[in-house]
């Protein structure tokens, strides 16, 4: 790359970024929003077939969706997401992780392990995209394979990395994917489409106890072998 201010930029956009869980509540602009997406999709996709489609979430739409999924939630209905996302049991060094990264988060709220009614109100606020402006929701064709959800996974780390540049802030959202049927329902959506992710945006606050903490990285040799 000829430019080294744009490669400082870049690299630091990557190594900066991460899921934020509260934002101000200053309006994200639409035209922001159609800038994210016109970047986003220069990601890659074998033989160009872009299997991505994406919902964008506004006003009363989020606080409707938010609202469907948080009485779900809160009626006891089973998650039932169209896929599944993690190990059904998990192993080490997998398990470690899972649980660091949630102690780091209700350690940052103050909440005990105990304590499971704070707990399930925090869960909730995932369902309300933690009050964020604006929502995405990441969709694919159920038709299609591995290859293209890999592919979905590379247009959405582009969102990520473009709403850095842009002063925004993210939080990928797999939580939101356990209610597809009621996506799929307020959207009045195909059946034949997936519910990947969502996606929180809008910009951060910095002062929220969830902002004031970030999960750890192994180092590259821990995942790395170098052959000759």
């Amino acid at each position: 790359m000829s430019n080294p201010n744009a490669k400082t930029v870049i690299l630091n956009n990557i190594s900066e970024r991460r899921s934020v869980r509260a934002f101000t509540d200053q309006p994200v602009a639409d035209e922001l929003i159609q800038e994210l997406l016109h970047v986003a999709r220069f990601a890659p996709s074998g033989v160009n077939h872009q299997p991505w489609q994406v919902a964008v979430l506004r006003e009363q739409c989020l606080a409707r969706v938010a609202d469907a999924m948080v009485a779900a939630f809160e009626s006891g209905a089973n998650a039932s997401p169209d896929y599944q996302y993690y190990p059904l049991e998990w192993f080490e060094p997998y398990k470690t992780r899972r649980f660091e990264c949630g102690m780091a988060l209700y350690n940052a709220l103050d909440i005990e392990r105990e304590d499971k009614a704070k707990r399930r109100e925090m869960w909730k606020r995932n369902y309300r995209f933690f009050a964020a402006p604006v929502a995405l929701m990441c969709l694919v064709d159920k038709r299609m394979q591995t290859g293209s959800w890999m592919d979905m996974g590379m247009f959405i780390q582009n969102i990520l990395l473009a709403a850095q540049a842009f002063g925004l802030a993210c939080c990928p959202q797999a939580a939101v994917a356990e209610y597809p049927d009621i996506i799929r329902q307020q959207l009045q959506l195909s059946d034949e489409l997936a519910v990947v992710c969502g996606i929180a945006i809008g910009y951060p606050d910095w002062q929220h106890p969830t902002n004031q903490y970030r999960t750890a990285r192994e180092a590259v040799d821990v995942f790395t072998r170098w052959y000759d």
